[in-house]
């Protein structure tokens, strides 16, 4: 029987500074400490930053609860609230670990970064939900990126909603197998 926890990682704004926003983070990420998830981002600032620190402060939160996959070689980069850093000096490709770590991707508003995040999870086939109608995550709610999958990414409007879809999606996770094989499949690839 497996009882490793399940991971979902969380993508989003650096740069988050709306008060709002900043608050709605923190409450997601108590929510998912919550409902016994680990938390997984990018270990730096906005809602990487907002996200571990709410969820630092539920009391449900267990030393190794939070892990920051951060940038450079740097562990000092990553935010206080990390309970355990990743200093992988990859840089943007970076964000195939933080992808790749997770049963469920959240994203929470986001530019370009958190973009190439959602990319990566729909090719790595992880469900993606949405908080929110900001940022590119709000831009691809309700869509699907490509024909390599079938489950739309999953908008929802707040933290209970967010929670609730990732308890729902936690078991739709299927391992990608090679990097890249979903175009195989695809119409006119040539593969099948």
């Amino acid at each position: 029987m497996n009882t490793r926890r399940h991971v979902v990682s969380v993508v989003g704004d650096a740069a988050l500074a709306d008060p709002c926003r900043v608050q709605e983070a923190r409450e997601l990420g108590a929510a998912l400490i919550a409902e016994s998830f680990r938390i997984v981002t990018g270990g730096l600032g906005g809602v990487m930053e907002a996200v571990s620190q709410g969820a630092r402060e539920a009391p449900e939160w267990r030393e190794g609860l939070i892990v920051g996959v951060v940038p450079s070689y740097r562990a000092s980069e990553a935010n206080r609230w990390c309970d355990i850093v990743v200093p992988t000096g990859l840089q943007l490709a970076r964000n195939v670990l933080v992808v790749a770590m997770s049963d469920v991707v959240v994203a929470v508003g986001g530019g370009s970064g958190t973009l190439s995040e959602l990319a990566l999870a729909w090719q790595l086939d992880r469900p993606i939900v949405v908080l929110g109608r900001e940022g590119w995550g709000g831009r691809l709610a309700g869509k699907c990126l490509d024909a390599r999958g079938d489950v739309p990414i999953r908008g929802c409007a707040d933290v209970a909603e967010v929670v609730a879809a990732c308890r729902e999606l936690v078991g739709r996770r299927r391992d990608a197998g090679d990097v890249g094989s979903g175009w195989r499949s695809l119409p006119g690839a040539g593969g099948q």
